[in-house]
């Protein structure tokens, strides 16, 4: 009789000594004291039915996150057509689907200066391994030797080679018309056109394979037309096949809450970065093509007011895919920090430098420590963008690399010859760092993973805070879900950060069981929503114009510190492009009113909505009021 209960409570002993130390530190996180020294973190779980792949997120000026899935990943959702976009309200935790006219999934995004989010690029279609490929498949180029016309053709289009082989397109393609140049003699010189497009056997296997460059009849073709057009190909073969892009571009308009096509972009891409300009442009580089080739430094910019893509040769330049560039505050010069996500060789594009868009130069700047672990690390302005300084965030080796780094580095673009110097090291070495603007110009890094894709469950859970001021580290509360390839972190307008997605490649530690996309947001509150009363604005302008000081009413004038401008964020890959930090002058004024004066320099706040913060002396800042600076 008095056995059975000592076994049991010997049985019984670790798991309730587990119980009791969770229990204790449940209650350490949640005091008032640790919360305001550490922060908290809390998980939001969406009903089943609004769970999307958070591949791309940003904050929209209506304060609602959109997250963009597209495919997501996801083979099937592809093959059936199912892309998905979810806008998600933060303040009242309402969110509902979108529909999403394309597979936006590994495009890239930039804010216009209306405040909609152009959304260009995406998937045209899913790698397939090397010896999974079963249709022989190729880059067909297609010729136009006619002047008269350019010429549509939709997909499944079919080429037939000299010996009978039947290839079909693969999506839909034009082919420009020849040009025709008329000579002082009187007669005219025409130059046959290009375009090319990816190409399929209609049979499996070997039958489909050729190595032969052959000349390939357009089926339906008849008369002058089946002589002016036609297809040229070097080989058809059953290789290794990548991801490749689509020229789709939409607006996302958060009034109508509305996806609005816009002109296509000259070129097919897919893991492009869309950089916003000083003079409300964008611009779009790098990325794979529609035949899944790495572009080769064809740039292009779009004009919001045309909503047209502009090729520009005069920009010709190499990158890998998702560069993160960066305005700087020099105009037509960009900041390319090293960091990448995606596609390239080891060895070409990895340097960093500045980029002068006025003729096109490029000068590497040096001190990046472990230069070659710069891929799918995070860049982020350090303070304020007038002090026009970077930050670089972990990172590890070109592709399914098991390497990382612990290292930050910081470089001072206003030096005289800039060039990288050590930050503090990281609690571990991380791939995929969320980094994240806070109004204190501090900087929130959580999530990522030591290992490729949080292989031998390597997330981590560590989360710091980085002061540009002191250029050091210091810890804040843990978070509770692994984040790393394909998660997003984004400030939000009451000072919180949200933080989404992650796609791990496995589940366990051996590496067998295939992982679920994690579809649970966290809501991570900085320290300093805990420290008291928070400063309060009652009043600002909805516009401001560059070189002008606004006037802002608050009743806690005297004790307010800064005013920053924090442009919203648009993030994917490890890559968000539109976060930056501006410091306002203030006037203290004696009406109770502060006078807040706005940089006259594009450069440093490209035109566009901005969170206006007020931070006071006790380094809390107040509720975002929107700002569209024009």
């Amino acid at each position: 009789m008095i056995l059975a209960p000592t076994v049991l409570i010997a049985v019984n002993v670790p798991p309730a000594i587990a119980f009791v130390t969770e229990i204790r530190h449940q209650q350490l996180i949640d005091s008032p004291g640790y919360k305001a020294e550490f922060g908290h973190w809390d998980v939001v779980e969406l009903p089943e039915g609004l769970q999307i792949n958070a591949i791309h997120a940003a904050l929209l000026p209506t304060g609602k996150v959109l997250i963009i899935a597209g495919s997501g990943n996801d083979r099937a959702q592809f093959d059936a057509g199912t892309f998905k976009s979810l806008l998600y309200d933060p303040a009242t935790g309402q969110a509902r689907l979108v529909l999403t006219p394309a597979d936006l999934f590994c495009g890239g995004h930039a804010f216009l200066p209306d405040g909609n989010l152009l959304v260009a690029g995406g998937t045209q279609r899913y790698e397939v391994l090397e010896g999974d490929v079963t249709l022989a498949a190729g880059a067909m180029r297609v010729k136009n030797e006619s002047p008269a016309a350019a010429r549509d053709f939709p997909e499944g289009t079919e080429f037939v080679s000299p010996d009978g082989r039947t290839y079909r397109a693969t999506s839909a393609f034009t082919v420009p018309a020849a040009s025709k140049v008329i000579e002082r003699d009187g007669s005219a010189t025409v130059t046959a056109s290009e375009s090319e497009v990816w190409v399929e056997s209609v049979v499996e296997g070997a039958p489909g394979v050729t190595a032969d460059p052959s000349k390939y009849v357009i089926t339906g073709l008849a008369g002058e037309d089946a002589q002016n057009l036609y297809g040229l190909a070097e080989a058809m073969n059953l290789d290794k096949q990548d991801y490749q892009g689509i020229a789709d571009s939409y607006e996302f308009d958060p009034v109508t809450e509305e996806y609005v096509q816009v002109g296509d972009m000259v070129h097919k891409r897919w893991y492009p970065s869309l950089t916003p300009l000083s003079d409300g442009t964008v611009l779009s580089v790098s990325g794979l093509d529609g035949l899944g080739q790495i572009l080769d430094g064809q740039n292009e910019t779009y004009d919001p007011v045309t909503q047209v893509w502009t090729e520009r040769p005069d920009l010709r330049r190499y990158f890998p895919s998702y560069p993160a560039l960066f305005q700087t505050a020099q105009p037509d010069q960009l900041f390319y920090s090293g960091s990448t996500t995606g596609y390239g060789p080891a060895q070409q594009g990895r340097e960093p430098g500045l980029w002068n868009l006025a003729d096109n130069t490029f000068a590497p700047v040096p001190g990046l420590r472990d230069p070659d672990l710069v891929e799918t690390s995070g860049s982020v302005w350090a303070g304020p963008v007038q002090d026009q300084r970077m930050l670089v965030v972990g990172g590890g080796g070109v592709g399914e690399s098991p390497l990382s780094t612990a290292r930050t580095d910081v470089i001072d673009l206003t030096a005289e010859q800039p060039a990288y110097t050590p930050g503090p090291d990281l609690p571990e070495p991380t791939r995929y760092p969320n980094v994240v603007t806070l109004p204190t110009d501090e900087i929130l890094i959580a999530g990522g993973s030591r290992d490729y894709r949080g292989k031998g469950q390597s997330h981590i859970f560590e989360a710091s805070l980085y002061t540009p001021s002191s250029n050091t580290i210091r810890p804040v509360a843990e978070s509770s879900v692994g984040r790393d390839y394909h998660s997003a972190g984004i400030l939000l307008p009451n000072g919180q950060v949200i933080v989404m997605g992650g796609d791990a490649l496995f589940s366990d530690v051996l590496n067998t069981r295939d992982a679920d996309f994690e579809h649970r947001l966290e809501i991570f509150t900085p320290p300093y929503m805990f420290r008291g009363e928070r400063p309060e604005i009652t009043d600002a302008p909805a516009a401001v114009a560059l070189g002008e000081t606004m006037t802002v009413a608050t009743p806690d004038a005297e004790r307010i510190d800064r005013a920053r401008l924090i442009r919203p964020s648009a993030a994917t890959h490890v890559t968000d492009l539109e976060q930056r930090s501006v410091a306002l002058d203030v006037e203290k004024r004696p009406d109770g009113t502060l006078g807040l004066a706005v940089p006259a320099e594009a450069t440093l706040a490209p035109p566009g909505f901005y969170m206006l913060f007020l931070v006071d002396d006790q380094g809390t800042p107040s509720v975002a009021r929107w700002v569209q600076v024009t």
